[in-house]
């Protein structure tokens, strides 16, 4: 693995399963959009794939069903999501002393989420996490379709930077889709095993650095000189 590159500056993190453990909110709503479709799934490691990606992909994906039938089963997910589900969720350990560090050592910090920007907001806020980031962007909610890459690409705006190939900056991730978001736009990418990926998934599309723990992500990036 080869090291950081010393001018790295810009930091861009991955929400769900990067700074929090959302997957009982989440599989939870999946199951509830599955039981108002008349297809309801008891077994939430069935539903383990759809943490990460977009609710639209993977409703086809994982699930065989139309767009219009996939349109339908996000908006019951987001009904019970915006009560309850992004609540169900949790900070992992250590990821506030790891912004506490980044930002103090003279990291500027983003969010890029494929969730809505809208609730991204709400739950950054929640687990008080937005003071620590000078952006945070996320999907619209009233326009499908959008990829990772689309995502990173408003964060790297919104911080003025170039929308492909930005230079002392890196993406910080859990799955595959921040990898591949990461490779479009021309910008390395940090693999956290202790998100959602499956074993191997991180090297497998081509993470240029994997780490286990918020505590092994805060060395290496300690270890640049800014």
């Amino acid at each position: 693995m080869r090291d950081l590159p010393k001018d790295l500056h810009w930091l861009l993190f991955d929400l769900d399963g990067t700074l929090t453990d959302s997957a009982p909110g989440i599989l939870r709503c999946v199951q509830y959009a599955l039981e108002q479709c008349g297809t309801p799934e008891p077994d939430t490691d069935k539903l383990r794939p759809f943490i990460g990606p977009p609710l639209l992909d993977s409703f086809q994906q994982f699930c065989g069903m139309s767009p219009e039938r996939a349109a339908y089963a996000v908006a019951q997910y987001r009904e019970r999501f915006s009560k309850i589900g992004m609540f169900e969720n949790s900070v992992y350990p250590g990821i506030p002393q790891l912004l506490e560090r980044l930002t103090a050592h003279g990291y500027v910090l983003a969010v890029a989420t494929s969730k809505p920007e809208v609730y991204t907001r709400q739950i950054m806020e929640h687990f008080a996490l937005t003071k620590y980031f000078t952006v945070i962007a996320g999907s619209d909610i009233h326009k499908e379709g959008e990829t990772k890459a689309d995502v990173m690409r408003l964060a790297l705006r919104r911080l003025g930077l170039p929308e492909q190939q930005p230079s002392h900056t890196v993406m910080i991730g859990d799955r595959k889709h921040d990898v591949l978001g990461a490779k479009e736009c021309g910008v390395p990418c940090i693999g956290v095993r202790y998100g959602y990926a499956a074993p191997g998934e991180l090297e497998q599309y081509g993470a240029e650095w994997v780490t286990d723990t918020p505590e092994t992500l805060a060395e290496l990036l300690l270890e640049c000189t800014i």
